[in-house]
């Protein structure tokens, strides 16, 4: 069976942009999972060339371990949060920038210097995660002198640890996520409101929609591909945190755990306690759940995609 040569010039150039990516995907991405994996049936110490294979020894381990349990309970918490509260803070903020000022010149417009506000919100995500964990450091002091401390006192409020309570300090490290990411997902989701035609909008509040129908009934099924890859991004982040809980949790990871989270145990049985195989088995788990959570989540949200 003989291919025409339209069909091989056409394939063939669709394999020429395809090669590289598939190529980077490979060497960066499903290289380094499978020699993880190898890694982690063995007892490597990384400080040796020798190792010797010990099965799934430490997958069993693993699933005995009740600070790996911890990590995951953790995650599961942040992966409820992170992810509902700052699109719908994101998605707020992007409706007022795009259609929250009312109607101007027979056209809905956003609030006024909403362009300025863009750049407000998104400045927290260009500062490195070290110099917000500094920021944070002072702010969340957890006596007087604590920048947030000190406003409640002002009010009569005793100081409050916000980082050395163990109830408090998880969800205070979700917060400062939430406060350094919703910037992004506000200028991502008012990029994809602004590709909608504004006829569309402008059609609806004539024939009487309100703000509330705009939003749900006009707005939010037609971002909500936009919603969806911004949900997926925000999910494999809660399975990370690694630099927050570094920079500004009690002993890394404490007080007794309360903040710890699988990426700090990862590194810090693989480079405080040489245990390469033992690491790289929570890494194996760790990717598995990112897969299986990304999966689940592009399948679940999937909807009709609305031609406009």
């Amino acid at each position: 069976m003989r291919i025409s040569r339209p069909v091989l010039r056409k394939y063939g150039f669709i394999a020429a942009f395809l090669i590289v990516p598939l190529a980077l995907y490979i060497v960066f991405f499903v290289s380094p999972n499978l020699q993880a994996f190898q890694l982690a049936l063995t007892n490597s110490r990384g400080i040796s060339p020798d190792f010797a294979y010990v099965g799934f020894d430490n997958f069993r381990t693993l699933f005995a371990d009740d600070v790996f349990w911890a990590a995951v309970r953790h995650h599961l918490l942040i992966l409820l949060v992170l992810p509902i509260v700052t699109i719908a803070i994101a998605l707020f903020f992007s409706f007022l920038i795009n259609l929250g000022g009312g109607t101007k010149r027979g056209q809905l417009s956003g609030v006024l210097g909403s362009g300025f506000y863009k750049v407000v919100f998104f400045f927290p995500q260009v500062l490195a995660v070290a110099i917000v964990g500094v920021l944070f450091q002072a702010i969340l002091r957890p006596d007087k002198d604590g920048i947030l401390n000190s406003a409640l006192g002002l009010v009569g409020i005793d100081p409050v640890g916000w980082l050395i309570n163990p109830n408090l300090a998880l969800w205070t490290l979700v917060g400062v996520a939430i406060w350094q990411g919703v910037g992004f997902y506000v200028v991502l989701f008012s990029a994809g409101m602004a590709s909608v035609p504004k006829e569309v909008f402008e059609a609806a509040s004539i024939d009487g929609a309100g703000r509330f129908t705009l939003f749900f009934r006009i707005t939010l099924p037609l971002v909500w591909n936009t919603v969806q890859v911004g949900w997926v991004y925000l999910g494999i982040a809660a399975f990370d945190l690694f630099a927050l809980v570094q920079t500004l949790s009690v002993d890394r990871g404490g007080p007794d755990d309360s903040t710890t989270v699988l990426p700090l145990e990862i590194w810090r049985t693989a480079f405080t306690y040489y245990k390469f195989g033992y690491s790289s088995a929570m890494g194996v788990a760790l990717v598995f759940m990112v897969l299986t959570f990304a999966a689940l989540t592009l399948r679940v949200t999937r909807r009709e995609r609305i031609e406009y």
